[in-house]
């Protein structure tokens, strides 16, 4: 055998002992657990054939400080590129069968190279967090420790320069502590796996020396908790298998880049050949008329009625369980991609408060630098009020919804479909933030509060001075029947305020015309170095 040929099979060795990573043992452990191997994960997330892995070879180098047992395969983190749907993305993947899927100092290097491909190439990027943070070498001495610690967190910094370039997408298909847990921290979307995830900048065994609380990695950082309470997770799956199918569904809506449009997928309208964006085949239901409770004030799902709207019903809600008060989705209309921001009075009436705020505007804010159309289906009281709200921060929060919202400069379109309140109306594109569609449907009531509110504030002393409580009801409601005449749409349109009041069967028709007309949409701006967003 000539020497080449014996590189060669040396080679092919050595590619095939890193490709079982930890070792069958550890493997078949991942699996016992519920969890797939990384190569399992890769394989599930890339178009067939298509993933080119990078530094196969790299190796933990300090092994000979550890037992012969010892395997740091690609150390520990799995790195390259392949194509989703046809289009390249570049993966990190840590893996926990090769010493917990730790960060170490070889893999930490080409997952900077591979964050440098990335935003040369401007392509998006997906991490597979299972890892247990930092490495810690037991022999190393703690000199040797600091003095490594001070040279690192630029992993941090490069993503946020990555932020609004190329889509960031970070599934927790494992535990995420410490270091990584800011990778999804800092990334676009973030759906975990239930039961096998977590994330917490300490793990359990930390917050016990640190602080003396006992608890488990669930109830510290598991799925439940960021999918429902804190809202730093996005979305909760049942399986890997799941988590890496929403991982490339979500990557279908966006662009590969800020400086491209999102793809559209094929469409044709039902009653008419090609794209006829005011065919009869675009009018929807008369289903659609009968979503609205008869009670301006009775709750119902404002979920049913966006997905009326949609191509196909579909609809890819963002944080569906944390600030149920908003629904946040991706969707499309005529094959074009969307983000939809829609009040729910199935859940507090709709009204907007700290948390709805803050799911708004960091959605509002991906679409607009990946140049989604945004569409706003307008349900809203208004903004919460009270002394715990104002102690929560609403002013704050609900600042950064409205500029957001203000500072988009995508395609904006705005349906009134009930109640446009008060601060509400802006931060839900009414007029005066550049919606390029405003309409209502007749059930619209567009004023700075409800009719029952008015007259509650300016009617107080009047109705209080009358002899009996049937009196001053039957005073209050003539009073309530003159405001409503006075905030429906009609008036707001004949003012030119509003751009149409439509028949609900129209939505979708309207919606799809000017997805069309705005497809070209420029806005100047005034040059700045960057707004000062509220926190």
């Amino acid at each position: 055998m000539s020497q080449m040929r014996k590189l060669v099979e040396e080679l092919k060795t050595r590619r095939e002992d890193a490709l079982h990573m930890g070792g069958a043992e550890k493997v078949a452990r991942q699996h016992d657990r519920g969890k797939w191997d990384v190569r399992k994960r890769l394989d599930a997330l890339f178009d067939p054939g298509t993933f080119l892995e990078y530094g196969i070879h790299a190796a933990d180098h300090k092994a000979d400080r550890t037992p012969a047992s010892h395997r740091a395969p690609a150390d520990g983190v799995v790195t390259g590129t392949g194509l989703i749907d046809g289009r390249m993305v570049a993966v990190a993947a840590y893996d926990f069968t090769v010493l917990g899927g730790s960060i170490g100092e070889v893999g930490e290097t080409k997952v900077t190279r591979l964050r440098e491909l990335v935003l040369r190439s401007r392509i998006p990027i997906v991490w597979l967090i299972d890892s247990a943070g930092a490495r810690i070498h037991k022999d190393s001495g703690f000199k040797e420790q600091a003095s490594m610690f001070a040279a690192t967190g630029h992993l941090f910094r490069e993503q946020v320069h990555l932020s609004g370039v190329v889509p960031q997408v970070c599934a927790m298909v494992g535990p995420g502590a410490a270091g990584t847990a800011y990778i999804p921290g800092l990334a676009d979307f973030v759906p975990m796996v239930k039961g096998t995830s977590s994330m917490a900048l300490a793990g359990a065994p930390l917050v016990k020396a640190a602080v003396g609380e006992d608890i488990s990695e669930e109830d510290l950082g598991g799925s439940k908790i960021h999918t429902r309470v804190s809202g730093n997770a996005d979305l909760q799956v049942k399986t890997d298998e799941e988590c890496l199918q929403i991982v490339r569904q979500y990557l279908s809506f966006f662009p590969a880049n800020s400086s491209e449009q999102p793809p559209r997928k094929p469409y044709k309208s039902p009653n008419a050949e090609g794209l006829a964006p005011l065919a009869d085949g675009e009018l929807l239901a008369d289903q659609i008329l009968d979503v609205l409770p008869e009670g301006s004030r009775t709750p119902y799902d404002m979920t049913k009625l966006a997905a009326m709207i949609v191509d196909d019903g579909e609809l890819f809600q963002i944080k569906p369980k944390w600030a149920q008060n908003l629904l946040c989705a991706y969707a499309r209309i005529g094959g074009m991609p969307v983000g939809i921001v829609a009040n729910n009075p199935k859940y507090l009436g709709g009204v907007l408060d700290v948390d709805s705020a803050d799911k708004a505007a960091r959605f509002v804010s991906t679409c607009d630098a990946f140049n989604i159309p945004l569409v706003f289906l307008m349900d809203v009281p208004g903004f919460v009020v009270g002394s715990a709200a104002e102690q929560s921060g609403i002013i704050r929060h609900g600042a950064k919804m409205l500029f957001a919202v203000a500072d988009a400069t995508v395609p904006k379109l705005t349906v009134i479909v009930r109640k446009a309140y008060g601060a509400g109306y802006y931060v839900m594109c009414g007029r005066a933030y550049e919606p390029d569609l405003l309409v209502a449907w007749p059930t619209a009531e567009i004023s700075v509060m409800g009719a029952e509110g008015m007259v509650s504030i300016f009617a107080r002393k009047m109705l209080a001075a009358m002899p009996d409580e049937e009196t001053r009801e039957q005073a209050k409601q003539q009073m309530v029947s003159v405001i409503k005449e006075g905030i429906n749409p009609y008036l707001a349109a004949g003012w030119g305020y509003i751009d149409d009041v439509i028949d609900p069967r129209e939505t979708r028709q309207q919606l799809l015309h000017a997805l069309i007309r705005t497809q070209n949409k420029v806005v100047e701006r005034p040059h700045r170095k960057h707004g000062v967003v509220p926190v």
